[in-house]
């Protein structure tokens, strides 16, 4: 019943009469209708569209908690502080507070708050707690192993901040986008692709075939096609961005995929909705 601490994840808080308002005018996801004991995927983008941060929100005693990559903690912060104008919020980077994952059940301190992950059942549950609440017994290399097998990409990891929409970092399929809710920033842009279908590009499963390795950042081609570049890596196993179109092309060629030298397949998520080409999983 693993525990990890995951040191690279941080809180901002927004507090205030006008904190739900406020998140609702400018984030991807629907704050409105968040359970209390849910942590639900979001972001903040561009004007252009282009996801700046992205994080899970909760539910909080006085508004909400942003659990978010620690190095992009203090930029979320001051972003949202130049949306608020009048609103009535506060927006801290509180830095008390820590935040772990939990998957196949964990028991925990009651000073922790557990929240289930919204993205897909089986990630767990997202813990908020004080620093030095209680240890782990899993690490953060395990956790990641967790989230790459199960298809959830993470921003700095497998998505470069201010260069990938949300449809292509697969925040349709993850509950991370609201297409019903009124506007934020971006919406218009994210709204014209989920009604125009012309999400082209979407990361997905990778796997090395024949004792090959992975490797962040490696090129992923099929013959003399290039078709997208490897993210995050655990083992055989992978997240991979794609030019779908592409690979349509290259599986019609008869064409073998490979990641710089290694040989791979590439897999369908098992949430996904999206048309995608028919592959036979390799290894």
């Amino acid at each position: 019943m693993p525990i990890a601490l995951l040191p690279d994840r941080a809180v901002v808080t927004v507090s205030g009469e006008d904190a739900t308002s406020f998140l609702q005018g400018v984030v991807t996801c629907n704050v409105e209708t968040l359970d209390p004991g849910e942590a639900r995927l979001g972001a903040l983008l561009t004007p252009q569209g282009k996801i700046l941060f992205d994080f899970l929100v909760a539910r909080a005693a006085d508004g909400f908690q942003l659990d978010v990559a620690a190095d992009q903690a203090p930029g979320l912060a001051k972003r949202l502080g130049l949306y608020r104008l009048r609103a009535k919020v506060t927006i801290t980077l509180d830095p008390t507070l820590g935040v772990a994952a939990a998957w196949d059940g964990a028991e925990t301190a009651a000073t922790v708050t557990r929240l289930h992950d919204g993205r897909l059942r089986g990630m767990g549950e997202r813990l908020i707690f004080p620093l030095g609440a209680f240890s782990a017994d899993a690490t953060e290399a395990d956790y990641h192993a967790h989230r790459i097998a199960h298809g959830i990409p993470e921003g700095g990891r497998d998505f470069p901040w201010s260069d990938a929409f949300p449809h292509e970092a697969l925040m349709d399929q993850l509950g991370g986008v609201d297409f019903r809710k009124g506007c934020y920033v971006g919406q218009e842009v994210v709204s014209r692709m989920q009604h125009r279908g012309t999400a082209r590009t979407r990361i997905v499963p990778l796997v090395a075939v024949d004792g090959g390795a992975l490797e962040p950042g490696a090129e992923i081609t099929s013959g003399p096609r290039g078709l997208g570049t490897v993210g995050s890596v655990a083992g055989r196993r992978g997240l991979g961005t794609l030019r779908l179109d592409r690979l349509a092309d290259a599986l019609a060629a008869g064409e073998t995929l490979r990641a710089g030298r290694t040989l791979i397949g590439v897999e369908k998520p098992a949430f996904a909705t999206f048309a995608f080409p028919e592959v036979v999983p390799a290894g």
